[in-house]
């Protein structure tokens, strides 16, 4: 281990006697704080050993080399964000949504290392077992969104859509976690706001797309510059005031 790394990440605990699922346990969390911090390429066997107050033959005991442990880490921290996406089915689309949210930035808030890992950490080319691992939550989230608006098979139009606001709740996460500048429940609500920009912009490519969002959202549906029905009109003097010559 380097002496920036030492310095950096503090001296290595002392080590205790811990039962086998608690031990791997411990080497998961610390292998998720470092790749949360670190490149993957950066982060060491021994890192990781003397971060959990472990040996280093006791790390390749567990998981055979860094590969494994990256793995293990990030199939650890996506199993509990999957967790947290379960479907509630409780409230309308927009407040079973906005709860899906609270219960992902929970997780973000909770785990900031894991998720950074999870999402950000790890070699450019992300596919393979590693890949997997991120979509698969990225499967589960959708899955959940397309429940809750009670589509059984979405079209391209939506299914486009909705992995793209994927993708934006995904950087949101990132981007909160590296600056908290906004407060989070402010950033649920405008990630909410923006799944029904886009929706609204889905349908005028998709007609199907409409009678969804009607469906769903008849307050947001309507045009965002459109007069309320039976609104008076813009010159006409107010109830119980005599118009001015």
């Amino acid at each position: 281990m380097s002496a920036t790394r030492q310095a950096e990440d503090g001296a290595r605990p002392a080590r205790r006697r811990l039962s086998v699922d608690r031990r791997r346990e411990e080497l998961i969390a610390a292998a998720l704080e470092l790749f949360g911090r670190h490149d993957a390429e950066d982060v060491s066997i021994d890192d990781v050993a003397a971060s959990a107050g472990a040996s280093r033959a006791l790390v390749y005991h567990y998981f055979g080399g860094k590969q494994e442990l990256y793995v293990a880490a990030l199939r650890s921290a996506a199993a509990e964000l999957r967790a947290r996406l379960q479907p509630q089915g409780e409230g309308g689309p927009l407040e079973q949504l906005s709860s899906g949210l609270t219960r992902y930035f929970d997780f973000v808030e909770e785990h900031a290392a894991g998720y950074a890992a999870l999402l950000r950490g790890g070699p450019a080319n992300r596919a393979g077992e590693i890949g997997e691992i991120v979509d698969e939550v990225r499967q589960r989230m959708l899955r959940m969104v397309v429940h809750q608006m009670g589509v059984d098979a979405p079209g391209p139009a939506l299914r486009v859509t909705l992995r793209s606001w994927i993708a934006s709740v995904e950087t949101a996460g990132l981007d909160w976690l590296e600056h908290r500048d906004m407060e989070r429940a402010e950033l649920e609500r405008l990630l909410v706001d923006q799944m029904v920009a886009l929706l609204r912009a889905a349908s005028g490519h998709d007609p199907g797309m409409r009678v969804l969002l009607e469906t769903l959202l008849p307050v947001h549906a309507a045009p965002e510059n459109a007069a309320p029905e039976n609104a008076a009109p813009a010159n006409a003097a107010p109830a119980n005031c005599e118009a001015v010559p």
